[in-house]
Protein backbone atom coordinates (compact mmCIF):
# COMPACT_ATOMS: atom_id res chain seq x y z
CA UNK A 1 0.00 0.00 0.00
CA UNK A 2 1.10 3.58 -1.19
CA UNK A 3 0.26 7.09 0.44
CA UNK A 4 -1.40 7.84 3.39
CA UNK A 5 -4.63 5.93 4.64
CA UNK A 6 -6.64 7.73 7.04
CA UNK A 7 -7.85 5.79 10.30
CA UNK A 8 -9.52 7.44 13.42
CA UNK A 9 -6.38 9.32 15.14
CA UNK A 10 -4.04 7.61 13.45
CA UNK A 11 -2.02 7.63 10.59
CA UNK A 12 0.00 5.17 8.64
CA UNK A 13 2.31 6.52 5.89
CA UNK A 14 4.32 5.22 3.27
CA UNK A 15 7.91 6.13 2.73
CA UNK A 16 10.09 6.92 6.20
CA UNK A 17 7.66 5.50 8.60
CA UNK A 18 7.36 2.41 6.95
CA UNK A 19 11.10 1.67 6.31
CA UNK A 20 11.14 2.18 10.10
CA UNK A 21 8.25 -0.12 10.82
CA UNK A 22 10.33 -2.30 8.10
CA UNK A 23 12.92 -2.39 10.67
CA UNK A 24 11.14 -2.88 13.80
CA UNK A 25 9.96 -5.95 12.13
CA UNK A 26 13.27 -7.66 11.25
CA UNK A 27 13.93 -6.98 14.75
CA UNK A 28 10.84 -8.14 16.55
CA UNK A 29 9.61 -11.04 14.00
CA UNK A 30 13.07 -12.29 12.63
CA UNK A 31 12.51 -15.85 13.50
CA UNK A 32 9.63 -16.24 11.40
CA UNK A 33 9.69 -18.64 8.30
CA UNK A 34 9.67 -17.13 4.92
CA UNK A 35 5.94 -17.84 4.01
CA UNK A 36 4.86 -15.63 6.72
CA UNK A 37 5.87 -11.51 5.92
CA UNK A 38 5.11 -9.36 9.69
CA UNK A 39 4.70 -5.41 9.48
CA UNK A 40 3.71 -2.51 11.88
CA UNK A 41 1.06 -0.06 11.53
CA UNK A 42 1.37 1.96 14.97
CA UNK A 43 -0.45 0.07 17.29
CA UNK A 44 -1.62 -2.53 14.87
CA UNK A 45 0.55 -6.07 13.18
CA UNK A 46 -0.07 -6.98 9.89
CA UNK A 47 1.03 -11.16 9.37
CA UNK A 48 0.78 -11.54 4.98
CA UNK A 49 0.76 -15.31 4.03
CA UNK A 50 3.33 -15.36 1.73
CA UNK A 51 3.38 -18.60 -0.31
CA UNK A 52 1.99 -17.12 -3.29
CA UNK A 53 3.45 -19.57 -5.56
CA UNK A 54 1.51 -22.30 -3.58
CA UNK A 55 -1.72 -20.19 -3.52
CA UNK A 56 -0.79 -19.67 0.16
CA UNK A 57 -1.06 -22.98 1.26
CA UNK A 58 -0.38 -24.01 4.94
CA UNK A 59 2.42 -26.18 5.67
CA UNK A 60 4.09 -27.33 8.81
CA UNK A 61 6.72 -24.10 9.00
CA UNK A 62 3.64 -21.88 8.19
CA UNK A 63 1.71 -22.77 10.96
CA UNK A 64 4.63 -23.12 13.48
CA UNK A 65 4.99 -19.94 12.40
CA UNK A 66 1.79 -18.25 12.74
CA UNK A 67 1.63 -19.79 16.81
CA UNK A 68 5.08 -18.14 17.41
CA UNK A 69 4.20 -14.75 15.74
CA UNK A 70 0.51 -14.68 18.02
CA UNK A 71 2.27 -15.76 21.22
CA UNK A 72 5.07 -13.79 21.09
CA UNK A 73 3.50 -10.36 20.41
CA UNK A 74 4.59 -7.36 21.59
CA UNK A 75 2.96 -5.32 24.59
CA UNK A 76 2.71 -2.25 22.49
CA UNK A 77 0.34 -4.81 19.71
CA UNK A 78 -3.32 -4.54 20.48
CA UNK A 79 -4.84 -5.55 17.29
CA UNK A 80 -3.57 -7.42 14.48
CA UNK A 81 -4.72 -8.28 10.49
CA UNK A 82 -3.87 -11.30 9.13
CA UNK A 83 -3.51 -11.31 5.10
CA UNK A 84 -2.57 -13.08 2.53
CA UNK A 85 -0.06 -11.78 -0.58
CA UNK A 86 -1.19 -12.48 -4.33
CA UNK A 87 -4.70 -13.84 -5.90
CA UNK A 88 -5.24 -15.82 -2.64
CA UNK A 89 -5.65 -15.60 0.76
CA UNK A 90 -4.95 -19.52 1.17
CA UNK A 91 -6.25 -22.75 -0.33
CA UNK A 92 -5.69 -24.85 2.85
CA UNK A 93 -3.67 -27.59 3.54
CA UNK A 94 -0.20 -27.82 1.63
CA UNK A 95 -1.10 -31.87 -0.12
CA UNK A 96 2.20 -31.41 -1.65
CA UNK A 97 3.74 -31.87 2.19
CA UNK A 98 0.95 -34.67 3.59
CA UNK A 99 3.21 -37.53 4.48
CA UNK A 100 1.81 -40.91 6.11
CA UNK A 101 1.48 -40.83 9.69
CA UNK A 102 0.36 -43.42 11.48
CA UNK A 103 -2.76 -42.35 13.82
CA UNK A 104 -1.02 -41.30 16.89
CA UNK A 105 0.92 -38.48 14.43
CA UNK A 106 -1.99 -37.77 12.66
CA UNK A 107 -3.41 -36.70 16.33
CA UNK A 108 -0.57 -34.86 17.14
CA UNK A 109 -0.71 -32.73 13.74
CA UNK A 110 -3.86 -31.79 13.82
CA UNK A 111 -3.38 -30.41 17.30
CA UNK A 112 -0.53 -28.31 16.19
CA UNK A 113 -2.72 -26.23 14.17
CA UNK A 114 -4.82 -26.54 16.93
CA UNK A 115 -2.80 -25.00 19.19
CA UNK A 116 -1.29 -22.17 16.70
CA UNK A 117 -5.27 -21.38 16.14
CA UNK A 118 -6.46 -21.29 19.56
CA UNK A 119 -3.38 -18.52 20.18
CA UNK A 120 -5.40 -16.38 17.08
CA UNK A 121 -8.83 -16.68 18.78
CA UNK A 122 -7.72 -16.72 22.15
CA UNK A 123 -4.87 -14.51 22.23
CA UNK A 124 -3.47 -11.48 23.42
CA UNK A 125 -5.35 -8.88 21.20
CA UNK A 126 -8.47 -9.56 18.41
CA UNK A 127 -7.73 -10.10 15.47
CA UNK A 128 -8.79 -9.45 11.82
CA UNK A 129 -8.69 -11.91 9.01
CA UNK A 130 -9.03 -10.35 5.40
CA UNK A 131 -10.23 -12.75 2.71
CA UNK A 132 -9.86 -12.43 -0.87
CA UNK A 133 -9.81 -15.16 -3.60
CA UNK A 134 -9.62 -19.04 -2.37
CA UNK A 135 -10.40 -19.32 1.52
CA UNK A 136 -10.43 -23.22 1.33
CA UNK A 137 -9.95 -26.16 3.44
CA UNK A 138 -7.49 -25.20 6.29
CA UNK A 139 -7.30 -21.35 5.15
CA UNK A 140 -10.86 -21.59 6.35
CA UNK A 141 -10.29 -22.94 9.16
CA UNK A 142 -7.67 -20.19 9.95
CA UNK A 143 -9.80 -17.07 8.73
CA UNK A 144 -12.63 -18.69 11.51
CA UNK A 145 -10.31 -18.02 14.46
CA UNK A 146 -10.44 -14.71 13.41
CA UNK A 147 -13.06 -12.57 15.76
CA UNK A 148 -13.42 -10.23 12.60
CA UNK A 149 -14.05 -11.59 8.58
CA UNK A 150 -13.81 -9.04 5.78
CA UNK A 151 -14.68 -10.47 3.02
CA UNK A 152 -13.38 -8.69 -0.40
CA UNK A 153 -15.96 -10.25 -3.36
CA UNK A 154 -13.18 -12.19 -5.12
CA UNK A 155 -13.16 -14.38 -2.26
CA UNK A 156 -15.11 -17.86 -2.08
CA UNK A 157 -15.16 -20.73 0.66
CA UNK A 158 -14.80 -24.20 0.38
CA UNK A 159 -14.14 -27.52 2.11
CA UNK A 160 -12.54 -30.14 -0.31
CA UNK A 161 -11.65 -32.33 2.26
CA UNK A 162 -13.95 -35.35 1.84
CA UNK A 163 -13.19 -35.95 -1.98
CA UNK A 164 -9.58 -36.03 -0.94
CA UNK A 165 -10.12 -39.05 1.30
CA UNK A 166 -9.02 -36.61 4.48
CA UNK A 167 -11.22 -35.02 7.25
CA UNK A 168 -10.80 -31.33 8.39
CA UNK A 169 -7.99 -30.95 11.92
CA UNK A 170 -7.67 -27.07 11.92
CA UNK A 171 -10.58 -26.67 14.40
CA UNK A 172 -13.31 -26.30 11.62
CA UNK A 173 -15.58 -28.98 13.21
CA UNK A 174 -15.78 -26.70 16.15
CA UNK A 175 -15.63 -23.34 14.66
CA UNK A 176 -17.70 -23.33 11.53
CA UNK A 177 -20.78 -25.17 12.76
CA UNK A 178 -21.03 -22.10 15.47
CA UNK A 179 -20.55 -19.77 12.95
CA UNK A 180 -22.64 -20.96 9.91
CA UNK A 181 -24.48 -23.93 11.05
CA UNK A 182 -23.71 -27.61 11.42
CA UNK A 183 -26.29 -28.12 8.55
CA UNK A 184 -24.47 -25.61 5.92
CA UNK A 185 -20.96 -27.01 7.19
CA UNK A 186 -21.92 -30.67 6.25
CA UNK A 187 -22.91 -29.43 2.94
CA UNK A 188 -20.19 -28.08 2.20
CA UNK A 189 -17.88 -30.89 3.22
CA UNK A 190 -20.27 -33.76 1.73
CA UNK A 191 -21.20 -31.97 -1.76
CA UNK A 192 -18.12 -29.68 -2.11
CA UNK A 193 -20.32 -26.88 -2.61
CA UNK A 194 -18.37 -23.76 -2.78
CA UNK A 195 -19.84 -20.42 -1.41
CA UNK A 196 -19.58 -16.96 -2.83
CA UNK A 197 -18.07 -14.15 -1.55
CA UNK A 198 -21.84 -13.13 -1.07
CA UNK A 199 -22.99 -15.67 -0.08
CA UNK A 200 -20.72 -16.06 2.72
CA UNK A 201 -21.64 -12.64 3.86
CA UNK A 202 -25.61 -13.85 4.13
CA UNK A 203 -25.14 -16.79 6.37
CA UNK A 204 -22.58 -15.27 8.95
CA UNK A 205 -19.44 -16.19 7.87
CA UNK A 206 -17.83 -12.84 7.25
CA UNK A 207 -19.09 -9.37 9.24
CA UNK A 208 -18.13 -6.86 6.23
CA UNK A 209 -17.99 -6.79 2.47
CA UNK A 210 -15.85 -4.86 0.38
CA UNK A 211 -15.15 -4.54 -3.19
CA UNK A 212 -11.85 -6.22 -4.30
CA UNK A 213 -8.97 -4.71 -3.20
CA UNK A 214 -10.46 -2.52 -0.34
CA UNK A 215 -10.13 -5.35 2.22
CA UNK A 216 -6.86 -4.65 3.40
CA UNK A 217 -7.99 -0.97 4.19
CA UNK A 218 -11.02 -1.76 5.75
CA UNK A 219 -9.43 -4.27 7.91
CA UNK A 220 -6.74 -1.92 9.17
CA UNK A 221 -9.28 0.58 9.85
CA UNK A 222 -11.08 -1.83 12.42
CA UNK A 223 -8.11 -3.46 13.85
CA UNK A 224 -6.82 0.43 14.42
CA UNK A 225 -10.61 0.91 16.27
CA UNK A 226 -10.33 -2.58 18.66
CA UNK A 227 -6.82 -1.08 19.23
CA UNK A 228 -8.37 1.81 20.75
CA UNK A 229 -10.51 0.19 23.02
CA UNK A 230 -10.03 -0.53 26.77
CA UNK A 231 -7.76 -3.54 27.08
CA UNK A 232 -10.11 -5.44 29.67
CA UNK A 233 -13.45 -4.96 27.27
CA UNK A 234 -11.27 -6.50 24.56
CA UNK A 235 -10.23 -9.55 26.49
CA UNK A 236 -13.97 -10.11 28.31
CA UNK A 237 -14.83 -9.98 24.11
CA UNK A 238 -12.16 -12.24 22.68
CA UNK A 239 -12.20 -14.98 25.83
CA UNK A 240 -15.34 -14.53 28.10
CA UNK A 241 -18.06 -13.83 25.71
CA UNK A 242 -17.53 -16.99 23.67
CA UNK A 243 -17.32 -18.91 26.40
CA UNK A 244 -20.92 -17.04 27.96
CA UNK A 245 -22.56 -18.36 24.86
CA UNK A 246 -21.69 -21.72 24.98
CA UNK A 247 -22.65 -22.12 28.36
CA UNK A 248 -25.98 -22.72 30.12
CA UNK A 249 -27.73 -19.33 30.87
CA UNK A 250 -27.86 -19.44 34.29
CA UNK A 251 -23.89 -19.63 34.26
CA UNK A 252 -23.65 -17.15 31.83
CA UNK A 253 -25.33 -14.88 33.49
CA UNK A 254 -22.85 -14.97 36.44
CA UNK A 255 -19.78 -15.03 33.96
CA UNK A 256 -21.59 -11.37 32.50
CA UNK A 257 -21.93 -9.89 36.21
CA UNK A 258 -18.72 -10.56 37.15
CA UNK A 259 -17.17 -9.40 34.07
CA UNK A 260 -19.21 -6.31 33.97
CA UNK A 261 -17.71 -5.66 37.07
CA UNK A 262 -14.34 -6.12 36.66
CA UNK A 263 -14.79 -4.02 33.44
CA UNK A 264 -16.49 -0.91 35.50
CA UNK A 265 -14.02 -1.34 38.58
CA UNK A 266 -11.49 -1.07 36.04
CA UNK A 267 -9.40 2.46 36.16
CA UNK A 268 -9.61 3.24 32.32
CA UNK A 269 -13.00 2.46 32.82
CA UNK A 270 -13.80 5.47 34.66
CA UNK A 271 -11.70 7.64 33.02
CA UNK A 272 -13.52 6.77 29.72
CA UNK A 273 -16.63 7.47 31.27
CA UNK A 274 -15.93 10.56 33.15
CA UNK A 275 -14.74 12.05 29.68
CA UNK A 276 -18.26 11.15 28.03
CA UNK A 277 -20.24 12.22 31.08
CA UNK A 278 -18.26 15.73 30.94
CA UNK A 279 -19.02 15.53 26.85
CA UNK A 280 -15.63 14.98 25.82
CA UNK A 281 -16.13 12.16 24.14
CA UNK A 282 -17.94 11.52 20.83
CA UNK A 283 -21.58 10.16 21.35
CA UNK A 284 -22.84 7.19 19.56
CA UNK A 285 -23.67 8.14 15.70
CA UNK A 286 -25.07 6.28 12.78
CA UNK A 287 -22.61 5.35 10.57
Amino acid sequence: MTGLLHFPDRITRAGTDGRLAEANMSSQWSDLPSSLKAERHGGVAVLKLARTQKRNALDDPTVLGIETFFSTLPDEISAVVIAGEGEHFSAGLDLSELTERNTFEGVAHSRSWHRAFEHIEFGKVPVVAVLHGAVVGGGLELAAAAHIRVAERSAFYALPEASRGIYVGGGGSVRLPALIGTARVMDMMLTGRTLSAEEGQIVGLTQYLVDDGQGLIKGLELAHRMAGNAPFTNFAVMHILPRIARSDPAAGFIAESLAAAIAQGDEEAKVRLKAFLEKRAPKVARS
